[in-house]
């Protein structure tokens, strides 16, 4: 097939694509706004100008979920609008098979899903992660912020009198508890006023404070620290919300998962629902390839006159039952009913031989 050619249909692909893209982000945007003000609606410090910068961090991940749809419903324009002018008839009278007008667009959409998971993805994590932020704090009300390095484990908590620091160099999860080895505390009165430093070789959280043994306790304005076997450090944090604290695996890009998820492990915490979304980041030029095979399915045996209701239903019904078995894999892998790997290449790799299948079929078959 001609450069000419493939370029003009490789063109009117990204015409379709960005228009449907810029259609989705719009309603995304939309409801998201709706929504963040309905959440809102019960805190006056929260206003519309938040609310609507809230909004514009998170869509580019919303984003990113409308990628694949965007890529089948702007494949599926693109190729009703040449068959309309009657452009793919002439092509296929000519000689050029469905295969070699199909390449272009295949190509555009491994290049679309290589930009997304290098580029695409790690503005939105960026970005979601400083929603994730500002939601935390201005709709959910939490005050405990955890992260976890190469140097071990870092927990802030703060109240409306105090604000505490606490970093482990071992982190152990074993029977719903958690201990932690090698502790040191900071203590502040207010957000800035340093009061003491407690130095303990284990702490392990109990309900309602933190149990520490041996323990050094460096008072403000005291020079000799004051030792004590054990001692009961009062806390707000739970098991679970220390769980919630750890950054969801959207927050972080694609770049810096595997070190992220190196973390996890080390600190005894579970990392299946990073190990999923890094494999399903990795899946995505295959998901869209995916898309334009089965976009095909419902153009290539349309003629000019045929009814596009029959194929704009078809399309609509793949995108739900697509966006269904996405979500139902997902959950099976986050049980671990089915292995990691397998829940996130399995809607691609399913999507992709049945568009193959359909494609081989309506062409040579």
């Amino acid at each position: 097939m001609s450069t000419v050619l493939s370029f003009y249909i490789g063109r009117n692909f990204l015409k379709c694509f960005i228009s449907v893209f810029a259609v989705f982000l719009s309603l995304i945007f939309l409801f998201d706004i709706i929504e963040l003000l309905r959440r809102a609606s019960s805190r006056d410090e929260v206003g519309i100008s938040l609310v609507l910068k809230m909004s514009l961090l998170k869509l580019p991940f919303l984003g990113q979920k409308a990628f694949p749809f965007a890529v089948l419903f702007g494949s599926m324009i693109a190729f009703l609008r040449m068959t309309i002018n009657y452009e793919l008839v002439v092509a296929r009278a000519s000689g050029i098979s469905a295969w070699q007008f199909l390449l272009p667009v295949l190509g555009l959409a491994l290049i679309l899903g290589t930009l997304q998971i290098t580029a695409l993805n790690p503005l939105a994590s960026a970005l979601l992660s400083k929603f994730e932020r500002l939601n935390a704090i201005h709709i959910k009300g939490q005050t405990n912020l955890l992260a976890l390095s190469p140097n071990g484990l870092w927990l802030r908590e703060t109240n409306k009198q105090n604000q505490s620091v606490i970093h482990s160099t071992t982190l152990n999860l074993s029977k719903n508890s958690i201990k932690l080895k090698d502790v040191t505390i900071f203590r502040y009165q207010g957000s800035n006023k340093y009061r003491q430093r407690l130095s303990a070789k284990k702490a392990e959280l109990e309900d309602g404070f933190w149990l520490l043994s041996d323990v050094w306790i460096h008072e403000r304005d005291k020079e000799l620290p004051m030792h004590k076997k054990e001692y009961w450090l009062p806390t707000d944090i739970t098991l679970n919300n220390l769980h919630d604290s750890f950054s969801p695996p959207e927050t972080l890009s694609f770049w810096s998962l595997p070190d992220f998820i190196s973390n996890l492990d080390k600190a005894g915490f579970s990392a299946v629902r990073h190990r999923l979304y890094w494999h399903s980041l990795l899946a995505t030029p295959l998901l869209l390839l995916a898309m334009v095979l089965i976009a095909a399915t419902f153009t290539l045996k349309q003629s000019p006159r045929a009814r596009t209701s029959i194929m704009i239903i078809g399309g609509i019904l793949t995108g739900f039952f697509l966006f269904f078995f996405l979500d139902v894999v997902s959950a099976l892998g986050l049980r671990e009913s089915i292995p990691i790997v397998l829940a996130a290449w399995a809607p691609a790799g399913i999507s992709a031989l049945l568009g193959l299948a359909m494609v081989f079929h309506l062409e040579d078959g």
